[in-house]
């Protein structure tokens, strides 16, 4: 296994940890500036930003060695998903994401996900994330980074919708650039 997807698979296993810290982390806080810290949020947006920093490594370092693989074509997106989403479910959770925005996204992640694998198994090919999945990739996780910590909750409400933006718009260009693989079977 290479470098860039190890990166990939210790992406996955900080999702457990993050969950973790929020659900056990416990209520500790602290008055900074007339403002509540709660220490557990800081932390789990430190580990999420850890692993959502992976995903940048990886990539870079795949493309820039040539060591892009099937795995990691694969396994890329699909730990940016898994990460993502359960740090919008567990932001619905702590009441800092609204419901039906982690809907869309949890749904729009799903359909491009089975269209993902439509296309390996009809086609033998990976579809590689494109520019603007990669942009809402980003402003998801920042999002998430800037929900957690509470003084950056305006930052990061404005980035979720951003987020939101290009979650549709990305979800719409993956299978408008695939339909394709859809003729004939409706």
């Amino acid at each position: 296994m290479n470098l860039p997807n190890k990166l990939t698979v210790f992406r996955i296993i900080l999702i457990p940890v993050f969950m973790l810290i929020i659900i056990f982390g416990g209520d500790a806080s602290t008055q900074v500036a007339g403002t509540t810290v709660y220490w557990k949020l800081v932390i789990a947006a430190i580990v999420f930003a850890v692993a959502s920093a992976t995903d940048w490594f990886d990539g870079h370092i795949a493309r820039s060695r040539n060591l892009v693989t099937n795995f990691g074509k694969f396994a890329d997106p699909l730990a940016d998903k898994m990460l993502t989403m359960t740090a919008f479910i567990m932001l619905i959770s702590l009441k800092l994401a609204p419901a039906w925005v982690v809907a869309i996204i949890v749904c729009r992640e799903l359909a491009v996900t089975g269209l993902r694998l439509i296309l390996a198994e009809n086609k033998g090919q990976v579809m590689a994330a494109e520019m603007p999945g990669k942009i809402k990739t980003t402003c998801q996780m920042l999002s998430i980074i800037f929900l957690l910590i509470g003084d950056f909750y305006h930052i990061g409400t404005i980035l979720l919708y951003l987020a939101l933006i290009f979650t549709i718009y990305s979800g719409w260009d993956y299978f408008h650039s695939s339909w394709d693989v859809f003729k004939g079977s409706m």
